[in-house]
């Protein structure tokens, strides 16, 4: 009988270690990844390329993301395309940079009827508050602001602020949020100078050969420019390559004070043909992981905004080569 019963307890050993051995082996379920489609505006500046590599770097499978990147080279109509393929797709979020705010009613009703939350970054859309679900991106009118606030103590600074300032804005796309609040906020601010004026004012749609181009057009039929604000870095660039070959010193003969802030920008703040740059963070991805890891935990009842702004700071020639360093972009 002990005998018997040893053997069973053996036995029993045997099939629990292999048991064991099985389980062992037997791979745990893959976690399923969030898919994720992305509709950028394109590669028009160092700005953009940015805030792409943004994207691609946050939204890894190392991140629990599938990332599926469109690059719409700035037309609508492109990206109303790459919506409705992210819809086909069904995947679990749908991001969109937009190219302008309107004419956005009919493809996002496609998205929320497929039940796919929409984020804005960067840009904003205009009479659809009810189909997407929140924005991430710069203040845009408060960087006008800035821009002007910086530019009232320089020429306090300098002995100029009782002079006639004549002031070019080369604006970006027209329709796009950051053109219109930018501009917004240059125009409020020559507006309450009475010593201000504004003497030429083109879109160079955010490019630096046309912001060039713009430039170039504007110093054959404009005398005497004081300030220019360029609404990007690459539309400044542009520009100081039109003042430079005017035979003009850009920064000393013309100010100029552009938005973005990138590595470039710096270096020729440093090199003193920038007066000023109005940072405008394009390190959006990780601010776009954290509300998606939010809906994931709590839904759309944990988003308690609709707005969601990055951090931005003004740099000029005293802080540029301080700040360098430490720049991402």
């Amino acid at each position: 009988m002990k005998k018997t019963v040893k053997t069973l307890v053996a036995a029993g050993l045997m099939v629990a270690a292999a048991s064991s051995m099985f389980a062992a082996k037997k791979k745990a379920p893959a976690k399923k990844l969030i898919t994720v489609g992305y509709a950028q505006v394109g590669a028009e500046s160092d700005w953009r390329l940015a805030n792409t590599t943004s994207f691609k770097e946050t939204f890894t499978e190392a991140n629990g993301y599938k990332l599926i990147f469109d690059d719409a080279q700035q037309k609508q109509e492109n990206q109303i395309k790459a919506i409705r393929s992210f819809i086909q797709q069904d995947v679990d979020y749908i991001v969109v940079a937009p190219v302008v705010e309107t004419g956005w009613g009919t493809v996002l009703q496609e998205a929320k009827a497929a039940g796919i939350p929409v984020i804005l970054s960067d840009r904003q859309m205009t009479g659809v508050d009810d189909l997407y679900l929140c924005w991430v991106g710069g203040n845009f009118l408060q960087e006008g602001r800035d821009g002007v606030k910086w530019l009232e103590g320089y020429l306090k600074k300098i002995g100029r602020d009782k002079d006639e300032i004549n002031i070019v804005d080369l604006q970006g796309t027209i329709g796009a949020s950051a053109q219109i609040g930018r501009t917004q906020g240059i125009e409020e601010g020559i507006a309450a100078h009475k010593n201000w004026k504004l003497v030429a004012q083109q879109t160079g749609e955010f490019t630096q050969s046309k912001g060039q181009e713009v430039m170039e057009s504007i110093l054959k039929s404009t005398p005497k420019i004081d300030v220019v604000f360029a609404e990007n870095d690459n539309m400044a660039w542009g520009a100081i390559d039109a003042i430079k070959a005017a035979g003009k010193k850009p920064g000393k003969d013309i100010i100029i004070i552009c938005f973005d802030a990138v590595h470039e920008t710096f270096n020729k703040m440093i090199a003193g043909e920038i007066n000023c740059a109005v940072e405008c963070n394009p390190l959006h991805g990780p601010r776009v992981d954290e509300i998606i890891k939010t809906l994931e935990a709590k839904g759309p009842k944990g988003i308690k905004s609709k707005i969601q702004y990055v951090v931005e700071e003004v740099f000029d020639q005293e802080n540029a080569a301080a700040k360098l360093p430490t720049r991402k972009y």
